[in-house]
């Protein structure tokens, strides 16, 4: 049964899930905050450092923020990851998008049946981005693989993990808003909503994409089964 499942999958290429998957996230991060409802989880920790000191951008933030999660990963597993590198690559481009995103995204209309909307369509678009990150089978956003990586390390379902870091990110930036600012700042009942479900969410879709798809790259370990029917 198995094998006839995989039969019906459509192969497709992890190098253009990857490029979706940093496409959809980066604007679907921006895209939340501007609906009011407050930062996604993944993004509230450089949120807060570009809040508390605004010198650099959010970008800027976010990319100091992935290496800190890469040396983090990296001091887990007690030894150099190449492919870990080529993730922090990937995640200067999800920057670099966050930034140019916020430049644009103003002309919307931000009446509040269009930002409960908005919100809507970022929840979706980030756990959509963040399945297909886990399956591209190539090195993704730095703040997308740990939860994975962690995952895999420690032996716990990634939904536990997911949730567990998203609420951990969610604290911090309290605390550094609230403590610098004065006030909480980016969080919102969006942001904790999103905080507590989306790894469900994320679960769930990426169930639906192993019913329909099967993804591989150049990096694949070996040639996809049904490469060679």
């Amino acid at each position: 049964m198995k094998t006839e499942n995989k039969h019906k999958q459509k192969i497709c290429r992890g190098e253009a899930a990857l490029v979706l998957a940093v496409l959809v996230n980066s604007f679907g991060v921006i895209l939340m905050l501007y609906s009011g409802s407050g930062i996604s989880a993944i993004s509230s920790v450089p949120f807060a450092f570009s809040e508390v000191l605004p010198e650099l951008t959010l970008g800027t933030w976010t990319y100091l923020f992935q290496g800190v999660l890469i040396l983090s990963l990296m001091l887990l597993r007690k030894r150099f990851v190449l492919p870990y590198l080529f993730s922090f690559l990937v995640g200067f481009a999800f920057s670099e998008l966050l930034d140019l995103h916020e430049l644009w995204i103003g002309i919307l209309p931000d009446t509040l049946p269009w930002r409960l909307l908005y919100f809507l369509i970022s929840y979706v678009l980030i756990s959509l981005g963040i399945a297909l990150s886990n399956r591209c089978e190539l090195p993704i956003v730095p703040t997308d693989l740990f939860p994975r990586e962690l995952a895999q390390i420690t032996g716990v379902s990634y939904p536990k993990i997911k949730i567990s870091f998203d609420v951990i990110c969610l604290a911090v930036t309290a605390g550094m808003t609230f403590v610098f600012l004065g006030h909480l700042e980016g969080l919102g009942i969006g942001t904790i909503l999103a905080a507590f479900t989306m790894g469900k969410a994320i679960g769930a879709i990426g169930s639906l994409l192993d019913r329909r798809f099967s993804f591989v790259s150049f990096l694949s370990s070996k040639k996809h089964p049904l490469y060679l029917s």
